[in-house]
């Protein structure tokens, strides 16, 4: 193609400036003019390739609005290498069992809608599944019962599996306070961590201020993806909500 950029030339020419045989590059040039990027033009016994721009200013212009959708959601490629770095991070330190109990993380965000609001997004079983779970996952079952001993279950699903979180709620004050368990599970249905949740929410000028307190317990050395994201996915996800989704899958 750059060849054929500077000038219309024929097969043999283009086959001796590129050291290759003539019926390889023969092939390569009809492959070229299937694709509507160059066009043949028989000169009695020679064959003479000159190139179309219409479509490679097509391409042109497609690849740009490719640069343009990759730069504006370049923060979601960071998510990633962060959470890539986490996993790198802990694995150096999960030599054993019970390796991260005892880890703690803190939130905060203050949203700027009504604590009713934030409540139902935590409570509401289709409210919850809309954001808890990340974007590529479908979740087959959610519920968070707002009572002591109620429900606490996260199930969803991708193209790689199942996954499936159960605990218990053990307190719970109406649009102002949520605690809870929840216990990530292996594919055999044993634990793979656990993880004590401790949701406030508080009235302030701005609308209503967000803090959740999470404790890790019962860690295996196999927990390392989740504890990893937890950090990196809460710290995407704790926003107002509005149907946004989850980064990474940090339950």
């Amino acid at each position: 193609m750059e060849l054929l950029a500077e000038r219309p030339r024929s097969v043999g020419e283009l086959a001796e400036l590129t050291s290759s045989r003539q019926p390889q590059t023969t092939k390569h040039l009809q492959t070229l003019a299937r694709a509507g990027l160059v066009t043949v033009f028989p000169l009695g016994q020679r064959r003479v390739y000159a190139v179309e721009t219409a479509p490679l200013t097509a391409l042109q212009r497609r690849l740009c609005e490719l640069i343009e959708t990759a730069e504006a959601h370049e923060g979601e490629r960071d998510v990633i290498a962060r959470y890539r770095a986490a996993i790198e991070a802990d694995s150096a330190d999960a030599d054993r069992e019970r390796w991260a109990d005892g880890r703690t993380f803190s939130f905060e965000r203050v949203l700027a809608v009504p604590r009713d609001v934030i409540w139902r997004h935590w409570v509401d079983a289709d409210l919850l599944a809309s954001w808890w779970a990340p974007p590529s996952m479908q979740v087959t079952e959610c519920a968070l019962e707002p009572n002591p001993g109620g429900r606490a279950v996260l199930e969803y699903r991708d193209a790689e599996g199942r996954y499936r979180s159960e605990g218990r709620v053990h307190a719970a004050k109406d649009s102002e306070s949520l605690v809870f368990d929840l216990s990530v599970l292996d594919k055999a249905g044993a634990i793979s961590f656990t993880g004590h949740y401790d949701l406030t929410l508080t009235e302030v000028e701005d609308g209503t201020r967000l803090g959740l307190g999470l404790r890790i317990t019962e860690t295996t050395v196999e927990a390392v993806p989740y504890i990893a994201g937890i950090e990196t996915g809460w710290g995407a996800s704790a926003r107002q909500p509005r149907g946004g989704r989850r980064r990474i899958p940090a339950h």
